[in-house]
């Protein structure tokens, strides 16, 4: 008769502990993603990284004081005697016991760390774009009479817009952290310009304004590509670094090179009695990367 297994109250109540300091850590690490914590991207490796460590010590814990192991060297049973053998092995695990006292108290604190920790390596899945709400995408801070000012506030004027010069322009009064927000500004011949037939009158003087962010992966496009030599540059082009995604703006921001899957959403312009730049209207498409942008929706203000 084997002598049955002790129970082992301090080693469950070791493997509890670590279980839900686990499930703490994997909190820990949804609460510093969903709140994005400045300059504390670090809590998500170590977060994460704890968690995993604790439960690795829990289950070793477990194995070595709750889970009943016992070696043995015997011969293969006698040809026909497997019925015995198993009728054996299942009185030596009878009579081994059940040391695990605290049944509930484990299953609930595994249950806590396993769904914590699940939640935390899906959380990342929602950088991947919004899948429920999705107007703020839509959102921009420009509308008709809007003045355009530089990055000192002071507003930009038709007459100081000079061909193959590349200028960031900002909505005057509003949030200049939006992804709708910042533009980049160029003049243009205007007998070069050959925009679609519903953007005319969207280039006063041959000024033209477009999204800053690119198309492709959301980057800023701050290049500006002006020929030097007609044979290998034939026209002006916006250029985003990161990728090289090109667009030309003469022809509405169309693409001419690079990942980018579709043109620089165009912004028209205006002219107003003291020679300022506004923003006629809204922008031709939504501003930012294609992934939400290839929606046919118009961004609003």
């Amino acid at each position: 008769m084997l002598a049955r297994a002790k129970p082992q109250p301090r080693a469950e109540l070791v493997v509890a502990l670590l279980l839900l300091a686990a499930a703490a850590c994997a909190g820990v690490f949804l609460v510093a993603y969903a709140l994005d914590w400045a300059n504390l991207t670090q809590w998500l490796g170590l977060s994460l990284g704890a968690s995993l460590w604790l439960v690795a010590i829990a289950l070793i814990v477990a194995a070595k004081r709750l889970v009943v192991v016992e070696e043995r060297t015997e011969s293969y049973p006698p040809e026909g005697g497997a019925a015995e053998e198993q009728e054996r092995v299942v009185r030596i695990v009878a009579e081994s016991g059940e040391p695990i006292t605290r049944r509930r108290l484990l299953l609930g604190a595994a249950g806590a760390a396993a769904g914590a920790l699940g939640a935390a390596l899906l959380a990342p899945a929602a950088s991947l774009g919004p899948a429920l709400d999705t107007a703020s995408l839509y959102e921009s801070p420009w509308r008709r009479g809007r003045r355009l000012v530089d990055e000192a506030g002071e507003p930009l004027r038709a007459e100081e817009i000079e061909t193959g010069t590349f200028y960031t322009a900002y909505p005057e009064h509003a949030e200049r952290e939006e992804i709708a927000a910042p533009l980049v500004v160029v003049r243009l011949e205007p007998d070069q310009i050959a925009l679609p037939p519903d953007r005319v009158g969207w280039a006063p003087g041959g000024i033209l304004a477009f999204s800053k962010i690119c198309t492709h992966a959301g980057c800023a496009v701050s290049l500006y590509r002006h020929p030097e030599f007609a044979p290998t540059q034939p026209r002006p082009a916006l250029v985003c670094p990161c990728h090289y995604s090109t667009f030309d703006p003469a022809d509405g921001g169309g693409v001419i090179f690079g990942p980018a899957g579709r043109a620089l959403p165009q912004l028209p312009l205006q002219v107003d009695e003291e020679g300022e730049l506004r923003a006629a209207g809204n922008f031709s498409a939504p501003v930012g990367p294609s992934f939400w942008g290839v929606r046919t929706r118009r961004p609003t203000a």
